[in-house]
């Protein structure tokens, strides 16, 4: 069946890959979405089932064929990001709209391919060093005017597997140990002017809707919300505006979060989300960002507008 491009004033049926439908952030889209007269269900991710038959690409949930949906909203949880990608994929290819594609997440989830993506462009980042060799531990170190070093697993989220060592011995340790388990690691540059603070911008369209600074809790040197960090509502500069908007079009995302830190030389990425949380920016800074995300998805949801309709 052949769908008709997405007008404004006509409700949508719209999809949200999700494991958790309590979160904040997930309540938070459906109320936005059935607020303006659409619907939106929430599918737990794993419970579906990706169907490969050539010319007919499907999906059942719950054993039951899924029906159409003009929009599909992916917030896939980073322990299942890829059998996540994989439904997200077949979405693409049977047509649906998604928020923010497959091809791009799968990007955002790598941290060693963001960095580099992220530096082709010229962007701002911490110098940042990639080896497979635990022996090259002390080379690893120097190369980013360490120690101290900031110690991160490739597939780390939410401050998860980042260790900060401040000494060479410290680090070398650490880096040894991460290796010896066979975890892939990044070692970059510790940014001490930031002060345990960094900067979230929430972009949506090519456009920062709001922005908070996190500052970490006292015995911390990370920010995240999630390991007990405060925020509140901040004023960005233009390069640093400029520098979250750059981020998300290089890294092909719709809707991001993309973390900086203030460093002497200017705004420095350390991280670009794609599955951006919605509680602590809509508390800090009072904007309605789950609407805006919802006004978007009707402006440009389109069937079969998928760049990369599913393909690598």
């Amino acid at each position: 069946m052949i769908r008709e491009p997405h007008n404004e004033n006509r409700p949508m049926k719209i999809a949200m890959l999700a494991r958790n439908p309590n979160l904040y952030s997930h309540k938070r889209l459906k109320e936005a979405a059935e607020t303006r007269g659409h619907e939106l269900d929430i599918l737990n991710t794993t419970r579906c089932t990706v169907n490969i038959a050539s010319h007919r690409p499907t999906l059942s949930y719950n054993g039951q064929q899924l029906a159409t949906y003009d929009a599909v909203i992916p917030r896939i949880g980073a322990s299942i990001t890829n059998y996540g990608l994989a439904v997200l994929r077949q979405f693409e290819m049977g047509g649906t709209w998604p928020l923010n594609e497959s091809v791009a997440i799968g990007r955002s989830r790598d941290k060693l391919r963001s960095m580099q993506i992220l530096a082709k462009h010229g962007l701002g980042l911490p110098l940042t060093a990639y080896a497979n060799d635990p022996k090259a531990a002390e080379e690893i170190i120097k190369a980013v005017n360490g120690p101290p070093v900031v110690i991160k697993l490739l597939e780390g989220t939410q401050g998860i597997g980042v260790v900060l060592a401040e000494t060479m011995s410290s680090a070398k340790s650490v880096i040894e140990a991460f290796r010896g388990a066979n975890v892939n690691i990044l070692v970059q540059e510790f940014i001490k002017e930031a002060g345990g603070t960094d900067i979230r911008a929430l972009v949506v369209g090519g456009k920062v809707v709001a922005a908070m600074k996190r500052t970490g809790a006292a015995d911390d040197f990370r920010s995240n919300l999630h390991r007990g960090g405060s925020a509140e509502v901040i004023k960005i500069t233009p390069e640093e505006r400029s520098t979250a908007v750059r981020a998300a079009k290089h890294m092909g995302l719709n809707v991001c979060g993309v973390d900086m830190l203030r460093s002497n030389h200017g705004p420095v990425i350390m991280e670009v989300n794609s599955s951006p949380g919605l509680e602590g920016i809509e508390a800090a800074t009072g904007k309605d960002v789950a609407g805006q995300i919802v006004e978007f998805i009707e402006s440009h949801a389109k069937a079969g507008a998928t760049k990369t309709k599913g393909r690598g």
